[in-house]
């Protein structure tokens, strides 16, 4: 057992950070790219989008003329559904922020084992079946629960790492516990 514990500590990448806004904003993202759920948003929103685009294009080269009541319903309902794609990820964001925020740097030990983290009140370790696939963007790691909704996560931030191999350790890490989406 002491014998396998050292071999995973000496394949370990640690990684020591502030939580950022940007981080949690990040996250929601790249969650709604890579999991099926946040896909399905997405499109449906963007979908939704284009209809009233369709409406308002029609509406203005109509043979009447445009009508000023379709078009500002068009517009209204255009930058609502605009508005709901840019701001939704924001939101939910800053919820997630706050919750982290409060806790103070964050110490993060990654290895085959799983994902240890810990903050001033936090101590969890999540072994690699609770968060069995990730995803990668140019600034983080999001470790994503099973679900279809990727509900759970853990966010590991690359500026986290001691120096620039460390990401590539970290990404081998990954690569062979878990799935990348």
């Amino acid at each position: 057992m002491t014998e396998e514990r050292s071999t995973t500590t000496r394949d370990a990448v640690e990684l020591t950070y502030l939580p950022v806004l940007a981080d949690a904003v990040g996250a929601i993202r790249a969650r709604a790219k890579a999991t099926p759920a946040g896909r399905l948003q997405n499109g449906i929103t963007l979908a939704c989008g284009l209809l009233i685009l369709g409406a308002l294009v029609l509406n203005l080269t109509g043979r009447k003329g445009p009508g000023l009541g379709a078009t500002v319903f068009c517009v209204a309902a255009l930058a609502f559904f605009l508005g709901l794609y840019a701001l939704v990820p924001g939101l939910q964001g800053q919820q997630l922020h706050r919750m982290y925020a409060s806790q103070g740097e964050f110490r993060v030990v990654v290895d085959d084992d799983g994902v240890r983290q810990f903050s001033r009140d936090l101590d969890m370790t999540y072994r690699w079946p609770a968060l069995p696939r990730y995803t990668e963007t140019d600034e983080l790691f999001v470790l994503l629960t099973g679900d279809r909704h990727g509900v759970g996560m853990a966010i590991l931030p690359k500026r986290g790492t001691a120096n620039p191999a460390d990401v590539d350790r970290l990404r081998a890490i990954l690569n062979r516990s878990i799935t990348r989406m």
